[in-house]
């Protein structure tokens, strides 16, 4: 019954004139159920809602105690609060009740009203009902818009005499109309946790997206360093020709020339500034990628997974396929932060080199050692690698972005290689395990 319905029903019995008492507990107590339902749509708070529903219904029905049990996610019928006469909550280890009664109510979606339980032999007296001392059963599914989404059930030890018309139909009101507020603060609170869980993936993704920005940040710079070394080499060696050519001069005409002199000094000064520039530059590196570790037993192949996890829906990684192949390991001690860094820059390079590749990552253990593999299918090291490949780690042969790889492992205890392969590019590293 919509709730409209419900009221109008109620205004047209208050109007009209009743001649007995039946008529006047029917009144009665169709206005309590106004009164609840109003209530209960105050709130869109589940467990609220859950709770002035099963607080009115035992009130309304004086019975001793009561459940509402909903159906979770894969179909099966869960329970969610348990109250007695004096609303306190019953834990869930006391949610003994018929469940033949609760079942058959829910799947065949029809209330269920038992008076001298005890004695109804429908409902196999010999077992719960018997055992829990049952006299008074009321049971009524949660249906709205024709959807079946738990029960209601409250019951008593007393033997109190029903007047089954009157409150048959007025429990199965207030089941329907809970059933409503239920359902809609299960959406509220789905709503809420839809936001929340956007709210931390969104945050999720701008510490991966500060992760990778750091990565760029770091390769711009190893750039820049290699163009300042480069430099300050092509100044130092000038400078030391114009000392070679000066000297020669000098041993020959035996004095100075002050242009000759200017020069030197100018050269001297260009070369000065270069190497100033690459402390600062290194200085800066060394502040903001190599920090103190912050190490903590931790699960690293959970960590490879954040790393996928975060990458994935950005930009720069939308037409990477990620595979893999992720062994059970051990715990093993390492700093979150460090080793997701480390795993940004392989992943970054890759992607780098080719940016819709194939990026397969492996964990395994190997005695007291965990070790990861990053593989790609792009063009993988240059060919003037492949004689001593792990010199790619020097910071004057490729950049800062590698050396700092190897650097975070170097602080683990940890090794990192370089594995030859026939396409593509692989990198292992190994962070050990306590013994």
């Amino acid at each position: 019954m919509k709730f409209s319905e419900f009221k109008k029903n109620i205004d047209e019995g208050l109007k009209s004139n009743f001649s007995n008492d039946e008529s006047a507990e029917k009144l009665k107590n169709l206005e309590a159920i106004l009164n609840i339902v109003n209530t209960i749509n105050r709130s869109l708070i589940l467990d609220d809602v859950l709770e002035l529903v099963l607080k009115n219904a035992i009130r309304l029905t004086q019975s001793e105690r009561g459940f509402i049990v909903l159906q979770n996610e894969t179909g099966h019928l869960e329970f969610k609060l348990g109250l007695n006469d004096e609303n306190e909550n019953l834990p869930k280890q006391m949610f003994e009740v018929s469940t033949t009664v609760v079942e058959d109510v829910f799947y065949n979606g029809q209330s269920i009203f038992i008076e001298g339980a005890q004695s109804d032999a429908t409902y196999d007296p010999t077992k719960s009902i018997l055992k829990l001392d049952l006299q008074t059963i009321l049971c009524s599914p949660l249906i709205t818009n024709e959807k079946k989404i738990g029960v209601i059930y409250v019951d008593s030890k007393r033997l109190h005499k029903i007047k089954v018309r009157e409150i048959t139909g007025t429990f199965e009101i207030l089941a329907g109309q809970a059933a409503t507020a239920i359902r809609n603060a299960q959406l509220y609170n789905g709503q809420i946790n839809a936001y929340n869980a956007l709210q931390e993936a969104n945050a999720q993704l701008i510490q991966a997206e500060r992760k990778v920005l750091k990565s760029g940040i770091d390769a711009e710079i190893g750039q820049s360093l290699q163009g300042l070394v480069h430099l300050a080499l092509l100044e130092t060696e000038s400078l030391l020709r114009v000392i070679e050519k000066t000297h020669e001069d000098y041993e020959l005409q035996n004095h100075l020339d002050d242009v000759v002199f200017d020069r030197l000094k100018l050269k001297t000064k260009v070369a000065a500034d270069s190497i100033r520039n690459i402390q600062k530059y290194a200085q800066v590196l060394l502040e903001t990628s190599i920090t103190n570790l912050n190490s903590v037993d931790n699960d690293l192949n959970r960590t490879i997974q954040s790393v996928i996890k975060y990458l994935s829906p950005l930009k720069k990684f939308a037409s990477v396929t990620f595979t893999t192949e992720l062994n059970p390991i051990p715990p093993c001690t390492f700093d979150p932060e460090q080793i997701q860094h480390l795993l940004v820059h392989l992943i970054t390079n890759s992607v780098d080199a080719k940016n819709n590749a194939t990026i397969t990552i492996r964990s395994f253990q190997k005695e007291n050692s965990n070790y990861v593999e990053v593989q790609d299918d792009g063009p993988g090291f240059p060919e003037k690698f492949k004689s001593n490949p792990n010199t790619i780690f020097n910071l004057n042969n490729n950049g800062y972005g590698l050396f700092l790889c190897k650097s975070i492992v170097d602080k683990h205890k940890g090794e990192i290689k370089i594995i030859h392969i026939h396409k593509g590019a692989l990198v292992q590293f190994s962070l050990p395990v306590k013994k």
